[in-house]
C-alpha cells in the first residue's frame, strides 16, 4: 500500500502590498491594501503620497466585504514612493509590510514601496 505524499504548505507572511510588473517593465501595478485590523472599523480610508502630491482627496481607497481597504495603482517602475493611509479623515497610518520607512517633517514615519 502507497502513502500519498503530503504537499507541505508553506504559510508566507500576509503582504499588503503586491507588485506586478508589466511587461516593459516601466511600469508596476502596486495594490495596496489596509487590513481590517489596521483600519480599525473606519468608514473611509485614503492612499496618500509622492504619487498624487500627497492630496487627501484623490487616491480614495474601496471598501471590502472583509472590512480591509484596497486600492491599485499603476506606477513608474525604478522609484520610490513615500505614503500613508489617512483614515475617517482623520488617523494617519502606515503599512505594517512596506518596504522601508522614512523620517518624515512631522517627526514621523512614512512608509516607503521600492518598485
Amino acid at each position: 500500500m502507497k502513502k500519498k505524499a503530503r504537499k507541505s504548505r508553506k504559510r508566507s507572511k500576509p503582504s499588503s502590498l503586491r507588485k506586478q510588473y508589466i511587461k516593459s517593465g516601466s511600469v508596476c501595478r502596486v495594490t495596496f491594501r489596509l487590513s481590517k485590523k489596521a483600519a480599525g472599523g473606519a468608514k473611509v480610508v485614503s492612499l496618500v503620497g509622492d504619487f498624487n502630491n500627497w492630496s487627501i482627496e484623490a487616491t480614495p481607497m474601496a471598501a471590502l466585504k472583509n472590512g480591509e481597504f484596497a486600492v491599485t495603482l499603476d506606477l513608474e517602475s525604478g522609484r520610490d514612493y513615500r505614503f500613508r493611509y489617512l483614515i475617517n479623515g482623520e488617523i494617519w497610518e502606515n503599512d505594517w509590510n512596506a518596504d522601508r520607512y522614512e523620517a518624515n517633517i512631522f517627526g514621523s514615519d512614512d512608509a516607503v514601496v521600492v518598485v
